[in-house]
């Protein structure tokens, strides 16, 4: 038994068609097929809107690093590339996610009220990458190192004043002698496997194998290292670890290579070796934003202040804040970030990295300044110290030509990195210094403006003293209230802007290339690039 379905009325309709002229039936099939088409877009459109993408494990990303791992050990870890691992490699007890602080190994932590007690509780099922159980007589193990005279970590003065408690195998409490609440960050720490590592002496620590084929608890683990017929690594492959506390990573491979120098690392990308890079100088970037079509550059914003810090106690000149001031007006910051730094920065005004905005930085005023050292009666001949690096000498040029056209005589002096930090900044040989500092992840400003610093090791390059100053960023290290601080360094930031024993110049850009196949990224607030 047989059916049929008729639509109602399809026989008038049909009729209708027939009647059509040649030409009339063509322009009625255009439009039955443009509406078809129509309907079909219109469907996928809606069913698209209901859909959400989402991430998946699998593929490969291979990037490029600029140097050889040394030391693959969060203890000793000194180097960008020896950071990048450790980061990949091992897990802390908190980490960074968009700036802000979250638990890693830690399930939550108590902070007592007098500030001076973190209590860590660790999470539950916590494994090394060789199936081992973490627990609190790693964390142990790790600050015995830290504090350890014989292996001088460099994270060592981070841990100096605190004392370790275990209170079972998954409590630990960090006890301070005074309060200092950015210590919180020093606890993204990575930890080291006791297992491992207890087996190896302080006098042989930086010498052990464990440092350049770690075993962590981090997302990735070491599958392989590739050398050279001379032993030198060519490139690391890392897997996925399955049983990261924080789920397995969806990037299944990573495979990272080592290039001596940048020149290198840009023919290798060019050549499709390698898909990612970073740390690369914005005249690179410029010109891969220029010439490449399947990569996306990111950028964002670094907490790290590059100025000139005028030091006083070597050129008298520079007691005069009239020329401070003078100085400040001519320089013309936004010709550096457009010239040197090709767009990727951002003017400074501020030795706070977050203030920083094109928007508040008055323009140059070469007649302003003109007339500011018009009432002095100075003669302006000063040196400007800075390191061998293209950009740094670029901005110094620009810089000169500024100043000079108020009348300075000025003479750039160049120095090896090795030789800046020894013989000139250590020693405090310098008029002025064209130099970056890192505000890191912490916000501490004291080790950079605090009159005790003024000498080596201290950070103070600008000899700048002031008690109200001193006072409030003393204030700003115990305040536990984001708000309180930020109201005490505006305070701060009020005083230095009217002092001028610096003129901030610029932040650089954090500069990332990756494969257009590489979605869902989110550079967001970058404390630090590990």
């Amino acid at each position: 038994m047989s059916r049929e379905f008729r639509i109602k009325g399809g026989e008038k309709i049909l009729a209708i068609i027939k009647s059509f002229s040649a030409t009339q039936k063509v322009i009625f099939g255009l439009l039955v097929i443009v509406s078809g088409m129509s309907a079909l877009a219109l469907a996928w459109n809606v069913n698209k809107s209901f859909l959400m993408p989402v991430p998946a494990h699998g593929g490969r990303l291979v990037e490029g690093v600029v140097g050889l791992p040394r030391s693959i050990n969060p203890v000793l870890a000194f180097t960008d590339i020896d950071r990048d691992l450790s980061s990949l490699i091992y897990a802390g007890l908190m980490k960074y996610d968009d700036g802000t602080l979250i638990p890693d190994l830690a399930k939550k932590y108590v902070v007592s009220e007098d500030g001076l007690t973190y209590t860590f509780t660790l999470k539950d099922d916590l494994r090394w990458h060789d199936g081992i159980p973490l627990t609190a007589d790693d964390i142990e193990f790790t600050m015995q190192k830290i504090q350890d005279n014989v292996i001088k970590s460099p994270r060592r003065a981070d841990w100096a004043n605190t004392t370790f408690k275990k209170v079972s195998s998954t409590e630990v409490q960090f006890i301070l002698k005074q309060p200092y609440t950015p210590f919180l960050a020093n606890t993204t720490l990575g930890i080291l496997p006791k297992h491992i590592w207890s087996k190896v002496s302080s006098d042989q620590f930086i010498y052990c194998q464990y440092n350049i084929e770690p075993i962590g608890s981090g997302p990735y683990k070491l599958e392989n290292i590739q050398r050279d017929s001379g032993g030198i690594p060519l490139y690391y492959s890392l897997s996925s670890f399955s049983r990261y506390h924080e789920g397995e990573p969806f990037i299944s491979n990573l495979l990272v290579y080592f290039y001596p120098n940048e020149k290198t690392l840009l023919e290798a990308y060019n050549a499709g070796i390698v898909e990612s890079i970073a740390r690369i100088s914005a005249s690179a970037a410029a010109q891969i934003a220029s010439t490449s079509i399947s990569s996306a550059i990111l950028h964002t914003p670094l907490p790290r202040i590059f100025g000139i810090f005028f030091n006083q106690n070597q050129a008298p000149i520079f007691t005069n804040s009239d020329v401070r001031k003078a100085l400040d007006m001519a320089t013309d910051k936004r010709r550096i970030v457009r010239e040197v730094l090709y767009g990727y920065g951002v003017v400074a005004d501020s030795p706070l990295p977050s203030q920083n905005s094109e928007n508040k930085i008055a323009p140059q005023n070469i007649e302003g300044a003109k007339a500011l050292l018009a009432k002095k009666n100075s003669i302006l001949e000063f040196s400007i110290a800075t390191a061998d690096s293209p950009d740094l000498k670029q901005a110094a040029e620009i810089i000169k030509q500024d100043w000079e056209k108020i009348g300075a005589k000025v003479t750039i002096k160049v120095f090896e990195y090795g030789d800046l930090y020894q013989n000139v900044i250590a020693t405090r040989k310098y008029d002025a210094l064209l130099f970056g500092e890192s505000i890191g992840k912490d916000l501490d400003l004291y080790a950079f403006w605090h009159s005790s610093q003024r000498n080596s090791p201290g950070l103070n390059v600008a000899m700048y003293v002031n008690s109200k100053a001193d006072k409030l960023l003393e204030d700003a290290r115990v305040a536990s209230d984001n708000k309180d601080k930020a109201k005490i360094y505006g305070q701060f930031e009020k005083i230095i802007q009217e002092d001028v024993p610096a003129i901030f110049l610029y932040s650089p850009d954090f500069i990332y290339i990756i494969p257009d196949k590489l979605e869902g990224i989110s550079l967001g607030n970058i404390t630090a690039p590990t």
